[in-house]
C-alpha cells in the first residue's frame, strides 16, 4: 500500500466520521425539541386538569352563567386534542397550530370568565377559588417556560440543519423540514391605557 492509498483511506474516513457527527447532531437536536415539548405538554394538562375545578367551583356562584362555564369546558376540551394532536409531531407546523389556536379560543373562555367572576366578590374571596386561580397562574408561568424552552431547541434544531454543510445531509438523514415553533398569545397581553377625559 502506498502513501498516496494511506492518505486517501485516512480522508475518506475521517469525511465519514464527519457526516456520522452531523447526523448525531440532527438526532441529538431534534430529540432536544421534542423534550421540551414534552415539558410544555406536562403543564398544559396539568392546567386542563385545574380548569374542570375552578369550573365547579364557580357553579354554585354563576348558576346563570351556564354559557360562560359551558365555553370554558368546550374551550378546555378543544385544547386538549389540540395537544394531543400536537404531541404526536411537535414540529408539525398545522398541529402547533391548531394547538395555538386552540389555546387563544381557552384563554378567551378563561377571560370572560374572571370578567363574569369580578362581579361576585363572595367567589373570588373563597379559599378554594384563590388557591385554584394561584395554582392556574403558577401553571400559566411554567407553559410560558416550557414554551420559551421549546422554542429556543426548535430554533437550535433549525439553524443548524440550514447551516453548511448540515445543510447538504439533512434531507438525506430525514431531517429535510424545519420544526415550528410554538406561538401562544400572551394571557396578560398589554393593554392600551384606559383614556380619561374630564
Amino acid at each position: 500500500m502506498g502513501i498516496t492509498t494511506i492518505v486517501v483511506l485516512v480522508v475518506i474516513a475521517l469525511l465519514v466520521i464527519y457526516v456520522i457527527s452531523i447526523y448525531n447532531r440532527l438526532v441529538t437536536l431534534r430529540n432536544r425539541f421534542q423534550n421540551a415539548f414534552a415539558q410544555i405538554e406536562v403543564q398544559l394538562k396539568r392546567r386542563y386538569d385545574l380548569i374542570p375545578n375552578l369550573v365547579e367551583t364557580a357553579k354554585a356562584y354563576l348558576s346563570h352563567e351556564r354559557g360562560t362555564l359551558e365555553a370554558v369546558i368546550n374551550a378546555r376540551n378543544a385544547a386538549s386534542a389540540g395537544l394531543q394532536a400536537a404531541a404526536k409531531d411537535p414540529g408539525n407546523p398545522a398541529a402547533l397550530n391548531q394547538l395555538a389556536g386552540a389555546e387563544r379560543a381557552l384563554g378567551g373562555a378563561l377571560g370572560r370568565l374572571n370578567v363574569v367572576m369580578e362581579a361576585y366578590p363572595d367567589l373570588k374571596a373563597t379559599q378554594n377559588m384563590q388557591q385554584l386561580s394561584e395554582e392556574l397562574t403558577s401553571t400559566e408561568n411554567k407553559v410560558a417556560f416550557a414554551r420559551q424552552s421549546f422554542n429556543d431547541s426548535v430554533m437550535a434544531y433549525n439553524t443548524y440543519k440550514q447551516t453548511f454543510p448540515p445543510v447538504i445531509f439533512a434531507g438525506m438523514f430525514g431531517h429535510g423540514k424545519d420544526a415550528a415553533l410554538l406561538e401562544f398569545e400572551d394571557s396578560q397581553a398589554i393593554q392600551a391605557a384606559p383614556k380619561v377625559s374630564f
